[in-house]
């Protein structure tokens, strides 16, 4: 009895042991064996690398995000939701427009202006511009006039008595040159410019002007008068000039001409 259950136990623990025998081992890590311990530093010195590695990364971030690019493309994002809630700015307020001459107050002198216009057939502009010239030019009238072929066309505000110079200098005597004499603020060039070229001599101040299509000078700048024009009577038109008063003036001898002369270097002047 005793040797049959001895018997059955040794079996047992036969069949155990061919058991664990047989079944994969399950790998251990012991810390004291070589193996172990180079698994451990190597684990270590990875988990310390990735965490050197995230730090600087989210410095990074930090940097990135505070720096004034970061704020400038920020600023393209949209408002966060309790902003976007709030109402649009108003627009902005136009400015009042200036008031034009159409809505100027003229009062009981509406029906008038309008009455002048038409039976003158004038714009506003030019029944304006008609009103200033009468009373800037007072005493004066315009005359209008130009050269030979109608290239060159101008208007000047003068007297209708005009004070003309006959000058007999060389130039002067050989080409008739008869003129009076304006403030550049009263002589204003109608069309030509292209047609219009110029001669100088001597001191070349006196710049004398002329159509090159034609070869008629209507007007030049005289050299006792540099700031003015020096206008041709005979080139006028008609119907503008009532009379004609002629001063000779010693132009062969302009310098002394001109310290003998009381009037003549200030006829250019307003």
């Amino acid at each position: 009895m005793r040797r049959s259950r001895s018997a059955a136990a040794a079996k047992v623990r036969t069949q155990k042991r061919s058991e664990a025998s047989a079944a994969p081992a399950a790998p251990t890590a012991d810390a004291s064996t070589p193996s172990a311990t180079r698994a451990l530093r190597s684990t270590s010195q990875a988990g310390s690398k990735s965490q050197a590695e995230a730090k600087p990364l989210s410095e990074k971030r930090r940097l990135r995000r505070s720096s004034p690019r970061a704020q400038e493309e920020s600023q393209g994002e949209p408002p966060p939701p309790e902003l976007a809630l709030l109402p649009p700015p108003p627009p902005p307020t136009p400015a009042t427009p200036t008031s034009s001459a159409s809505t100027l107050d003229l009062g009981e002198q509406r029906e008038r202006w309008e009455t002048f216009q038409k039976r003158q057939k004038l714009t506003s502009e030019g029944a304006a511009k008609l009103l200033l010239d009468t009373f800037e030019y007072q005493g004066l009238v315009k005359h209008t006039g130009g050269c030979h072929c109608g290239a060159v066309r101008f208007e000047v505000w003068a007297s209708a008595d005009l004070h003309i110079f006959d000058c007999n200098c060389s130039i002067c005597k050989k080409k008739q040159n008869r003129h009076f004499i304006v403030p550049a603020s009263r002589f204003k060039l109608l069309k030509g410019a292209e047609h219009i070229t110029t001669y100088t001599f001597n001191t070349h101040k006196a710049q004398h002007t002329f159509c090159k299509r034609c070869g008629v000078q209507s007007f030049y700048t005289p050299r006792s008068n540099p700031g003015g024009f020096g206008i041709a009577p005979h080139c006028l038109d008609e119907g503008t000039v009532q009379s004609m008063v002629t001063e000779e003036f010693n132009g062969s001898d302009w310098e002394k001409a001109m310290k003998e002369h009381k009037t003549i270097k200030n006829m250019s002047k307003e």
